[in-house]
């Protein structure tokens, strides 16, 4: 049985926000750059993600080792960067990486969706002992997040396909992220009523 341990609260974030940051400044650094690699000409952005692989799973690794958990969300998300990542750099063409963000929030909006079929909410299954709140309220904010994960997939493929990738790494690293959270604070608050009060049980 894994024993969860307590970690102070800045590092925490540090690792999880320190690896797309990272990847950010690498980028603004090598994006005017080309290397020429067992022959293959590299732009900054394919070096910049190969990059940005390992100190993903670096940082994950570190977490879990002072944690003793890592969440489904983040074990997905790992899975689906080294992939993409993988083939942006097997195939050096960015546009894997870029797609990655697209089939990422597409997937987790056809999880919800599929819950919601059958009137569950998957998102309580992964959160509820983090959030305890009454299934009406779960039902709520998983219809509204199948909902915001379906507009972030869809701005991401305009973004991507349509602007520049300066801009796209831009809205990547804080655009989305930002969106995502603000979203949430706004449903959390909405919900109140929903939550759970322990001393009442």
């Amino acid at each position: 049985m894994t024993v969860k341990k307590d970690i102070n609260p800045f590092l925490k974030q540090v690792l999880e926000l320190g690896p797309p940051l990272a990847f950010f400044f690498i980028y603004l650094r090598l994006r005017d750059d080309s290397f020429l690699i067992g022959g293959i000409e590299y732009s900054g952005f394919i070096i910049a993600t190969i990059i940005f692989v390992p100190l993903m799973l670096g940082a994950m690794g570190i977490l879990w080792y002072l944690t003793g958990k890592l969440s489904r969300m983040q074990i997905f998300t790992a899975i689906m960067v080294i992939f993409f990542g993988g083939l942006t750099a097997w195939f050096n063409d960015e546009r894997f990486f870029k797609m990655k963000t697209t089939l990422v929030y597409g997937l987790f909006a056809l999880i919800l969706g599929i819950g919601l079929m059958q009137k569950k909410s998957y998102l309580a299954y992964v959160l509820d002992e983090m959030l305890p709140m009454k299934h009406e309220g779960w039902m709520i904010l998983t219809r509204r997040l199948c909902a915001c994960f379906t507009v972030l997939a869809a701005a991401n493929e305009f973004v991507w396909r349509t602007m520049s990738t300066d801009l796209w790494v831009k809205i990547e690293t804080f655009g989305f992220p930002i969106a995502l959270m603000a979203f949430l604070m706004l449903q959390f608050s909405i919900l109140q009523r929903y939550m759970d009060d322990p001393e009442q049980k």
